[in-house]
């Protein structure tokens, strides 16, 4: 998971870059090859703290960081906020807690890089729906047969659970598309994310945190810090910046090769070797997906 994704706001892309500053380009990629190495790592805590409590940890600890690192400057910032952009910060952080819940629970079920695929279904959605092209409508098409050959559902072997975990976790990502638009365009990225991901562990909180004090240790919960580092902290802060200087056709044909990014750290990390026809369908919704992106620039 995770996290932003094919379209994106273009109010805040149109930014341009300083001459210090890292590329959007590279920040993205940067941010996706640290998101699923910290996704594929955090599936080794799964059997100790539970998909649900691996999750809500890893918020907890990203938005304290974040929290304490902005101190002062995002107090004054939510004093002076508007209270629709501070409500509609809330719902980005409500729909990132069910977005890595769920995901957490289709990854634990699935191989790494079919639980991102299905997620991935979310924005490839809306791609296609902002290009106002029906013909476009065949790009989701392509992407179904590539989660169908991800999923190999005649092989018998497919949890039924962790693909509608995924489905779930790919409509969250799509709303999360949406909220990132209008939060990037209101508060800079690191106290938007500040207010995201507090709102986000709060939400995570039922689901999570018993599991988690559970069978909590202090190796479990150090595990689990750094892993929050690598998913959700790092990477949302690069893509939040990332969108604030690339346009949304850059940022969402990157954002195309997440099924194949997560297929790669599954093998490379946790030993998930995919079969011909896994890799095939990987193949698919990458196609599908960078194609959506671009259709999208011409809608």
């Amino acid at each position: 998971m995770n996290a932003p994704t094919v379209s994106v706001a273009a109010s805040t892309a149109s930014t341009s870059s300083g001459p210090r500053q890292m590329p959007g380009t590279a920040l993205v990629l940067v941010a996706m090859a640290v998101l699923h190495t910290g996704s594929a790592m955090a599936t080794e805590l799964f059997h100790s703290l539970s998909p649900a409590g691996t999750t809500w940890l890893r918020l907890t600890f990203a938005a304290a960081v974040l929290v304490a690192c902005t101190g002062r400057r995002l107090w004054r910032t939510l004093r002076t906020a508007r209270r629709a952009d501070l409500l509609a910060t809330g719902l980005l952080g409500a729909v990132s807690a069910g977005m890595m819940l769920l995901f957490s629970e289709a990854a634990a079920r699935l191989p790494l890089g079919t639980a991102t695929a299905l997620e991935f279904l979310g924005p490839l959605t809306v791609a296609v729906v902002a290009s106002h092209r029906r013909k476009e409508l065949a790009w989701l098409g392509v992407a179904a047969a590539g989660v169908v050959l991800l999923t190999s559902p005649w092989a018998g072997a497919t949890s039924l659970t962790g693909v509608l975990f995924g489905l779930g976790s790919a409509a969250c990502w799509a709303l999360y598309v949406i909220g990132t638009a209008h939060v990037g365009s209101r508060f800079s990225a690191s106290q938007g994310l500040a207010v995201s991901l507090a709102v986000a562990a709060a939400a995570a909180a039922p689901f999570g945190a018993p599991a988690a004090f559970a069978a909590l240790t202090w190796q479990t919960a150090v595990a689990a810090a750094g892993i929050a580092v690598l998913m959700p902290l790092v990477p949302f802060l690069l893509e939040m910046k990332a969108l604030q200087r690339i346009g949304k056709t850059a940022y969402g044909t990157l954002a195309g090769l997440e099924p194949a990014v997560s297929l790669l750290a599954g093998l490379v990390l946790i030993a998930q070797t995919p079969t011909v026809v896994q890799i095939g369908g990987t193949a698919l919704v990458v196609v599908a997906g960078i194609a959506a992106a671009r259709a999208e620039s011409r809608g």
